[in-house]
This record gives structure tokens, C-alpha cells and sequence, in this order.
């Protein structure tokens, strides 16, 4: 009769994915314990053949003894897709880490470094990537002047990078409303299509740089709704309040013309609602989340956001030459 039966190996926790590694385990006689059967055959063994009796014999005969094989090999193999998976959130776990700067030697040294675009692949810069780091150089040496987390900290470093993030606002602003006047166009198209676009730029990368490293999407969508609060309650808030306080002092009314801001504010909200229910939508199990998903509804949902984007342009670019009726 062939008895089998399982060996567990238990293996050493070293905080680390197990690497290839290929061992033998030697397998040694079996013993018998526990009950009357181990206890006769280990008494029979103690004596001389001659003196057992047929019980001690049977009870020897029946001892489980190995067979031919007595020698097992085991090998365990590295997962080469877990592996790069557990490097890809090392990496990314250190650099949110290490994310700050302990001083500007170390500011500068980035800034003028030229360093590939895909970290996680290793690789040397591309040619894209010394395009884009020439082109805009410029601005990584302006802002390294900022001062470093380290320091009082890094509350120092968020005031001045803000107001750093203020001025190069105003100054793209700036920049988008004299283009839209070289080129004639309405006050109010340039300030949704040229002002707008450029304002919200650096949103757009900050969005975008939180859905790629944080767990969840509270940053990057959070950051879309807290941006446009600031820009409502205190970009047009403080500046009307000024404009009002000055025309006040000086004993005028301060009065400004609507022109076409209910028609666009009203298709803005319109299409607000549909990005809310497409957000409400892509929580069901299907999709799993607000961010990311299966593929084909990545692009789908992207392309219906862009197409909303579009849409309000158009509608209200048209309403502001008088193709359209507006209210």
C-alpha cells in the first residue's frame, strides 16, 4: 500500500519578493509515534530477530519505509510582471519621499540637468527631452531661486511659490488678452478661449500629476473645483471689491456691464451637471473609479469631457458674434 502525505516548507520573510533560487531537500527514514503499533515496532527492533514475536514481526513489516526517490528538488521561480510592479511603487514611494529640496546648490543642479521624461524605464534622455529642456530652462533656473523646503518647513517655500505661481498667471493673462486684441477678437471670446486657457494651465498639469501618483482621485478632481472656487470667489471677489472701494474714495459708481456672461455661465453649468453624472457613472463596478478604468472608457470619457470643452467654445463664441440668440 503507498501512503502519501504533504510536506510543508515554510520560508523565511526577508521583506523582499523571493528571487530565483533552486534547493534539495533530503528526506530521512520515517518514524512512527503516537500510537501502540509505533510503540511494539520501536520494543520489536530492540531485540534479536529470533526472540520477536509474530506480532513485533507484523508490526515491523508494516513500518512505513522510504522509496527509491529520497531526494526532492525545489525551485522557486521569480514573477518577472510582480517584480517590476514592486520596483515601479518603490520608485515612486522614495520619490514622494524625497520629493523636497534640502538647498538651492540642489535646485539649480536639477534644474540645468537634463533627465528623461519616463523615469520608471532608466533610459538616457530622448531627443524630445532636450528639446523640452532647453525650451524652457528659462523658467526651471527662475524658479529654483525659490527657496527650499528645508527651510522654516517649506511653509517659506509654499508662500513664495504661490505668489511665484500668481505673477506668471497674471503675466500668461496678460499675454492672451493683447494676442486675442492683435488679432480682433471679441473681449469676451478671448477671455474664454486665450485667458482661460492660459490661467488654467498650471491646473491642468497639477491634475494631472495628482492622478498619476495618488491612491485616489480626491486630489485631482479636488484640485479642478478648488482652483475654479478661488478664481469665482476670490479673483472676481477681491478685485470688484477694490474696483468698488476705489470708486467709492473717489465718489463713482462702479457699474460693469454683464455683455454675454449669463449665456455662457448657464452652458458652463449645463455641462457641469453632465461632467458630474459622467464622475457618478464611472463609479459603478464596471468602470471602479472616477480616474482610470478598462480602456476604451479612458478614451470615451475623456473625448465626451473634450467635446463638452468644445462645445461651450463654440456656443458661446457664437452667441458673442450674434449668430445665435442668447438671453
Amino acid at each position: 500500500m503507498i501512503v502519501s502525505q504533504v510536506i510543508s516548507l515554510t520560508i523565511i520573510e526577508e521583506d523582499s519578493y523571493e528571487k530565483d533560487v533552486l534547493f534539495y531537500v533530503q528526506l530521512g527514514e520515517p518514524q512512527m509515534s503516537g500510537d501502540e503499533v509505533a510503540s511494539l515496532a520501536a520494543e520489536a527492533e530492540k531485540k534479536r530477530p529470533e526472540d520477536r514475536t509474530e506480532r513485533e514481526r507484523i508490526a515491523i513489516m508494516g513500518k512505513p519505509r522510504l522509496g527509491e526517490i529520497t531526494r526532492a528538488q525545489i525551485r522557486i521561480k521569480e514573477s518577472k510582471e510582480f517584480k517590476n510592479t514592486v520596483d515601479k511603487l518603490v520608485q515612486r514611494a522614495n520619490a514622494s519621499l524625497l520629493i523636497g529640496t534640502s538647498s538651492w546648490k540642489e535646485q539649480f543642479v536639477e534644474a540645468l540637468t537634463v533627465t528623461a521624461s519616463n523615469e520608471d524605464e532608466q533610459k538616457a534622455p530622448s531627443k524630445l527631452d532636450y528639446f523640452m529642456h532647453f525650451l524652457t530652462v528659462f523658467w526651471k533656473v527662475l524658479f529654483a531661486f525659490v527657496p527650499p523646503t528645508d527651510i522654516c518647513k517649506g511653509y517659506l517655500c509654499f508662500v513664495v511659490s504661490i505668489f511665484c505661481i500668481g505673477i506668471v498667471t497674471a503675466i500668461i493673462g496678460d499675454v492672451a488678452s493683447h494676442f486675442g486684441a492683435t488679432l480682433g477678437i471679441k473681449d469676451g471670446v478671448t477671455a474664454i478661449v486665450f485667458v482661460a486657457l492660459g490661467t488654467s494651465i498650471p491646473d491642468t498639469f497639477a491634475s494631472k500629476v495628482a492622478a498619476i501618483h495618488d491612491k485616489h482621485a480626491d486630489a485631482s478632481v479636488g484640485n479642478v473645483t478648488g482652483s475654479n472656487a478661488v478664481n469665482v470667489f476670490l479673483g472676481i471677489g477681491v478685485a470688484w471689491s477694490i474696483a468698488a472701494i476705489y470708486h467709492g474714495i473717489h465718489g463713482n459708481d462702479f457699474n460693469v456691464d454683464p455683455g454675454s456672461l449669463a449665456f455662457s455661465v448657464t452652458i458652463f453649468c449645463s455641462e457641469a451637471v453632465v461632467a458630474i453624472l459622467i464622475l457618478f457613472i464611472r463609479r459603478s463596478k464596471a468602470v471602479g473609479g472616477e480616474l482610470g478604468g478598462p480602456v476604451c472608457l479612458k478614451y470615451l470619457t475623456s473625448s465626451v469631457l473634450f467635446a463638452l470643452w468644445i462645445t461651450y467654445l463654440v456656443v458661446s463664441t457664437l452667441e458673442a458674434y450674434g449668430v445665435i440668440q442668447g438671453f
